[in-house]
């Protein structure tokens, strides 16, 4: 106990943040606390401006303080391909590949039951409304999804929904190829990775 409130306060909502400890929490509440009061202010007013600038995009579900995201007003895209992430900050990673030049569509979360999390809580209906409007040509078709999810039980969990739910849309389901990352050694390879890069191989 720190036994001064607004500092434990700090400390407590500090630690509420993704692999954030309760030793990190203070550290950061300690440094925060020594800087000059502009620093303090720059950072609410970031807090503050991000709060209130940035929203969904209404199309892909991706962050951005536009109307709508930069991925879906580019005329330089594929509208017949789409790839699902799990967060916004997926895309992040799959854009700086330069590998792909679809759209996207986040889901904002998967499917997880310990956690409470079921096909209802993600962005699944808005998918397969936007499948169904390029069917009835009210929208681009759409003649590939890819799912672009960990390779964990969770990713795995909904993959298998969503390729199940997506039988008889006829469009391309593909996963993302999961296994041996580049310079890595053989012998420092996980079974379930290494499984994972055998089931993916491909040919020469």
């Amino acid at each position: 106990m720190l036994h001064i409130p607004a500092l434990e306060k700090l400390v407590h909502e500090l630690s509420r943040l993704p692999g954030i400890g309760p030793k990190t929490a203070q550290r950061l509440a300690y440094f925060i606390l020594k800087s000059n009061e502009t620093y303090s202010v720059q950072l609410s007013e970031s807090i503050r401006r991000v709060q209130s600038e940035v929203h969904t995009c209404p199309s892909c579900f991706n962050y951005t303080d536009r109307d709508i995201c930069r991925y879906c007003t580019d005329p330089h895209r594929h509208n017949e391909t789409i790839c699902l992430v799990e967060e916004p900050s997926d895309i992040t990673r799959i854009e700086s590949s330069g590998a792909f030049r679809g759209r996207y569509h986040v889901l904002h979360g998967v499917i997880s039951p310990l956690e409470g999390i079921t096909a209802k809580n993600l962005k699944i209906k808005e998918l397969i409304d936007k499948i169904d409007a390029g069917i009835s040509g009210d929208a681009p078709a759409i003649k590939e999804v890819i799912f672009a999810f960990d390779a964990d039980l969770e990713g795995d969990t909904t993959s298998l929904y969503l390729a199940k739910i997506l039988q008889g849309k006829n469009v391309k389901i593909s996963r993302i190829a999961h296994g041996i990352p580049m310079g890595s050694d053989i012998d420092f390879i996980d079974d379930r990775t290494m499984n994972r890069a055998m089931e993916n191989r491909v040919e020469l």
